[in-house]
């Protein structure tokens, strides 16, 4: 089966060997997505604008490899902070009120980048 990657260029997918995005037959896959900017520089602000970025890269991703926001079918939400669940679910909830994918949020020790507040996931499924 045919293995297609779309790139968002982060400094972290070259040295660590991985894709922003997979897409194998109707299925995308996208990594771990964390609120970098495209210079490489964290996004500033807080939890809701980083989720803000980190949503807006995985979209992109999903386009590149042929899909909408429209067909994501799940996503995973790190936290570093319990704090902040109620403006990273405002993020999510104006990328994908109406799609609704089966989503999870957690709250974790810490992220690569101490200033980093979120990390999202995502999985898409597209009509065949």
């Amino acid at each position: 089966m045919t293995r297609d990657r779309a790139s968002s260029g982060s400094p972290f997918e070259a040295t660590i060997g991985f894709s922003r995005a997979v897409r194998v037959g109707n299925r995308i896959l996208v990594s771990g997505t964390a609120p970098v900017e495209d210079d490489g520089s964290s996004t500033p602000g807080d939890a809701e604008a980083q989720a803000e970025r980190c949503l807006a890269v995985i979209v992109r991703a999903i386009e590149q490899l042929g899909g909408s926001a429209e067909d994501v079918v799940r996503t995973r939400q790190y936290l570093v902070d319990a704090g902040d669940a109620d403006a990273v679910g405002r993020a999510h909830g104006r990328w994908f009120g109406d799609v609704r994918p089966a989503s999870t949020m957690l709250v974790v020790g810490g992220l690569l980048r101490p200033e980093w507040r979120i990390e999202i996931e995502a999985e898409a499924e597209i009509a065949a």
